[in-house]
């Protein structure tokens, strides 16, 4: 019999994990619905026309329009993905097969890690020295969707509490 102690986690986890869901849904849906307001931002940060243009880092610009363009729609390709995928997991996580849950919830979770840590931290970040830009300069709300991610990630990962019947 599951004890409310055993139950806990569980629905810890799928209010999480739904919650990063719906915000990854949202952000998608914005980009899908509203495309030109975060496309000239992907076009800013990758032409770095707003950085410092030092001529060590200016040959890292990328300026053609279509590949600017490539960039974000994989972006929302990417979120659209990861949004199907944590809500996979959130629905699992309401079945009995928790280790299934876990483990597409961490694919998912993982998904919007690399997006936000990997793509904007370290690549728009560093790479296109986003940091530089006081009018493109995103990495405040990727630190926080990482870090919020990445919480999420540990709590999906704690261990089960025991039953009594152990």
């Amino acid at each position: 019999m599951a004890t409310p102690a055993s139950r806990a986690l569980p629905l810890t986890a799928t209010l999480l994990t739904a919650s990063v869901a719906l915000y990854m849904a949202l952000v998608a849906f914005g980009n899908i619905t509203d495309f030109g307001t975060n496309q000239e931002f992907v076009r800013h940060v990758l032409a770095m026309d707003t950085t410092f243009k030092d001529d060590d880092l200016m040959w890292r610009a990328i300026t053609n329009e279509g590949v600017q363009d490539a960039a974000y729609v994989a972006i929302i390709v990417w979120e659209t993905a990861a949004t199907l995928v944590l809500l996979y997991g959130t629905w699992l996580w309401t079945r009995p097969d928790h280790a299934h849950a876990r483990r597409v919830s961490t694919y998912g979770l993982l998904m919007v890690m690399l997006l936000f840590g990997a793509g904007f931290l370290a690549i728009g970040g560093e790479w296109f020295a986003m940091w530089q830009s006081e009018d493109w300069n995103g990495l405040d709300a990727a630190t926080r969707v990482f870090v919020f991610s990445g919480v999420v990630l540990l709590v999906n990962h704690l261990p089960a509490a025991r039953t009594d019947a152990a």
